[in-house]
């Protein structure tokens, strides 16, 4: 059976460099030579990844990339993340942030992504006023703007600097670009915060962030490449690319699926018929909300 892709990764990886990506290379190019000194977040994703790197590139000791030692960070993750940065020469810091202590992140509503951000971007300007960077930039893409992200205002309202989305990068755009320069994530998957696992409504804490992130290690260990496993209390919701239905289908994977997710604390595990679905717990927010957008 073929490995299978995240959604979009095919499309990226049959498409060549076009004039009209290339143009939004050069102009994020420009974007990033008007900085004096720029640090970047950093979680190492592929857009930040890539980001880190063209400014690097671009700027090189001029720039910065700085990663968050947060509890809803897989330590996977970081660590993959680290590697990036040491493989390309891209200089790094790791700041501790603290947001997980704050009631208002806690209760997880709707804003929790604006406390999380506002937590690392007060962390970066503290760190900038130490150290004389100026600005700091973050990997928001062109796509990410029709998406309901409270992030994206608490980067407005720190004057956070968006270079991919200024130039009309797509996440398609990015990908294309960072497997012609090379870059073996590329192709990864999304992999956002371990608390977007968490049902809106219930408390965040690190005992539950733990436990998910040891319920995607047992569903990764039998193969599962793009997937999530969505906390609703004693229940695991796991979602399940598509493309690799097939796969848990069998009955000997979903009994080692069944088996695996008790042994973290989980009392009842079911499998989401409709697969994965990014940001699918955004489903229960009121339309009112959803259509705020990042502002």
């Amino acid at each position: 059976m073929a490995v299978p892709v995240p959604s979009g990764v095919a499309e990226a990886a049959h498409q060549p460099i076009s004039s009209e990506t290339t143009e939004k290379l050069r102009a994020l190019e420009a974007r990033l030579a008007q900085s004096s000194k720029l640090m970047v977040a950093y979680s190492g994703g592929v857009d930040s990844a890539f980001l880190a790197a063209t400014a690097h590139r671009v700027l090189g000791d001029r720039m910065l990339a700085v990663l968050a030692d947060s509890a809803s960070l897989a330590r996977r993750d970081m660590q993959q993340a680290q590697d990036f940065a040491s493989t390309h020469g891209i200089p790094l810091k790791v700041i501790r942030t603290e947001e997980l202590d704050k009631p208002e992140y806690q209760k997880n509503d709707a804003n929790r992504c604006f406390h999380c951000k506002t937590e690392l971007f007060t962390g970066m300007e503290a760190l900038g006023a130490k150290l004389g960077f100026q600005q700091i930039a973050y990997g928001m893409n062109a796509d990410d703007t029709r998406d309901y992200r409270p992030g994206q205002r608490a980067a407005q309202q720190h004057e956070v600097l968006a270079p991919l989305a200024d130039a009309g990068m797509t996440k398609t755009d990015v990908r294309v670009l960072a497997r012609a320069a090379g870059y073996t994530l590329w192709d990864r998957p999304a992999a956002p915060c371990l608390s977007s696992r968490v049902e809106y409504g219930r408390e965040v804490t690190r005992e539950v962030l733990e436990q998910v992130e040891r319920a995607e290690e047992a569903v990764r260990a039998l193969g599962f490449r793009e997937f999530r496993v969505r906390h609703h209390g004693n229940l695991a919701r796991v979602e399940i690319a598509r493309t690799e239905m097939a796969k848990v289908l069998d009955v000997a994977i979903l009994d080692a699926i069944t088996a695996a997710l008790p042994r973290v604390g989980y009392q009842y595990v079911t499998l989401d018929a409709s697969g994965f679905r990014s940001g699918s717990l955004n489903a229960v927010l009121p339309a009112e909300v959803l259509l705020r957008r990042g502002a």
